[in-house]
């Protein structure tokens, strides 16, 4: 007879409370920027928000604040410490995009050193919490705002701009993507991207909120001194299947599934995007690999953006193939939402599901993958051109250059990509071929002339290396380099040479 104990028998229990670094690790859970203000206004939409502003202030130069504001029907004393306390006890309202009761507070201190919350309603005071991250880490310690400093922060926003009666303010202080030194343009740069990376992060994951008439979000930034507002723009819903004529004129087609772990089944509905699309919907999701696949929404909120969830591998001739699958409601065991809302994780109950999945006439769901594939190929074909497989570009290539290669060229799979680095060389090289690691390295000693006497970046002269990747990469598919390859290597390191060096002439006699 087995001496096995299918269940482990115990004899109490005892207390243990989380040790104060708890937070730390609360913290550090890989929250990129857009996601965790993304998780902001997941809070403002909970709240009945209409309008949120997304403000970035700045002192002159420098970057100071970053706060979110919202119109929301704003919490009283007791409902703020609720919200403030990490793992805080609430009853989220049937569709509501909250889950842990850790968003809040992991998401801000992920990226602020303080993170304070004023808020109001129409029947209470303003009132404020603030979490310092030091405090925190002392023992759980939240300060209390002083409430004429929290009323003047409502005051700041109220007017419709955007609070008229009741609202909440986010205020992230110490931000710790934010530049040190604001000089040369670096906060204007910084500025740029990282408001463009947002507003295509929070239009895609809440279009189906944005395409409504009754809800905005608007991202601006003003300066604190002089309350001029620099920028001041609405976001616009990027709808992930918003084409506008489909590639397969048999879809989009509805499947259903039968799936033990979930009471009512699922049903899910595939698209197949238009060939060569230059749309910001279809270019908005990484690479042709990623953006494939499963778009997972919880409560019309988008919180997986692409990929198969190891039903396939993903590969180039199903970069059309997108399916819109919107998660039970009810509590199951085949889906697992991760704390950040940033993908989902699925059961193998998932994968058996697909792959008797049906629609109303029969069809497979995989045979929908195999459309997904004709059309690729078939448009492929009509361009009248067959484009051999490369070694995809990797490290030190602008992404959005990599997006493009990677849509133009097949790649060869399961090969590393190939970097291009700046390094110290010999004056008389302008480049070199580094094969045990991959990568085409630029002499260091031309940088400043090639990009005009700017400071660089991993991902600078986006030019100048899209034209050595597009030269040399063949370089790395073969093993040797026969005498024909070496003499255009030669000829080719001669001209980039005398080339650069024109450059720095050029950039020295600017200088004098």
């Amino acid at each position: 007879m087995s001496d096995w104990k299918f269940d482990v028998p115990t004899t109490g229990s005892k207390h243990l409370p989380p040790d104060p670094r708890y937070v730390e690790a609360l913290s550090s859970q890989g929250y990129g920027f857009e996601v965790a203000i993304a998780d902001l206004v997941d809070n403002a939409i909970d709240a009945g928000a209409k309008d949120v502003v997304i403000h970035f202030l700045r002192d002159g130069d420098r970057l100071v604040s970053l706060l979110v504001v919202d119109d929301g029907h704003g919490m009283d004393e007791e409902a703020l410490d609720i919200a403030m306390t990490v793992g805080g006890r609430r009853d989220y309202a049937s569709g509501a995009l909250g889950m842990f009761g850790t968003g809040l507070k992991s998401a801000s201190l992920s990226h602020a050193d303080a993170v304070t919350v004023v808020s109001t309603t129409k029947r209470t005071r303003a009132v404020g919490r603030r979490w310092l991250m030091k405090h925190a880490r002392a023992g759980f310690q939240c300060d209390i705002v002083d409430p004429s400093y929290a009323q003047s922060l409502i005051d700041r926003y109220d007017n419709n701009r955007p609070i008229q009666w009741q609202g909440t303010v986010v205020r992230w202080d110490g931000v710790k993507d934010f530049p040190k030194h604001g000089g040369s343009g670096q906060t204007d740069r910084h500025l740029q991207r990282t408001i463009n990376k947002l507003g295509l992060h929070l239009g895609l994951h809440l279009h189906r909120f944005l395409a409504r008439d009754d809800f905005n979000i608007t991202i601006a930034v003003e300066d604190v001194r002089t309350r001029t507002v620099y920028l001041d723009f609405g976001v616009e819903p990027l709808d992930p299947f918003g084409y506008p004529v489909t590639g397969n004129a048999d879809y989009p087609r509805r499947f259903a599934t039968d799936m033990p772990g979930t009471t009512a089944g699922l049903t899910f509905e595939a698209h197949v995007w238009p060939p060569k699309s230059n749309l910001d919907e279809y270019r908005a999701v990484g690479t042709v690999l990623d953006r494939q696949g499963f778009y997972f929404y919880r409560n019309d909120r988008l919180v997986q953006a692409g990929g198969w969830n190891n039903f396939r591998q993903p590969e180039q001739h199903l970069s059309l193939a997108r399916v819109a699958v919107d998660l039970p409601s009810a509590p199951n065991d085949v889906f697992r939402l991760t704390v950040k809302k940033s993908g989902v994780e699925t059961s193998p109950e998932f994968i058996e599901g697909l792959e008797k999945a049906t629609d109303a006439g029969g069809r497979l769901f995989t045979q929908y993958l195999t459309d997904a594939d004709t059309v690729y190929r078939e448009a492929r074909k009509r361009s009248g051109t067959t484009r051999k497989p490369v070694i995809g570009p990797g490290r030190g290539v602008a992404p959005e250059v990599r997006v493009t290669i990677e849509e133009e060229l097949p790649l060869l799979p399961f090969e590393e990509p190939i970097s291009i680095v700046w390094q110290k060389l010999e004056t008389d090289l302008f480049f070199q071929l580094d094969r045990d690691n991959r990568a085409v390295v630029l002499n260091q000693h031309y940088r400043r002339a090639i990009l005009g006497g700017r400071s660089g970046s991993l991902n600078d002269a986006p030019l100048l290396k899209s034209l050595m990747y597009l030269l040399l990469h063949r370089a790395f598919e073969k093993e040797y380099s026969g005498s024909r390859e070496k003499d255009n290597l030669q000829l080719w390191q001669s001209i980039l040479v005398s080339a650069a060096r024109s450059e720095l002439d050029r950039v020295a006699d600017h200088d004098g």
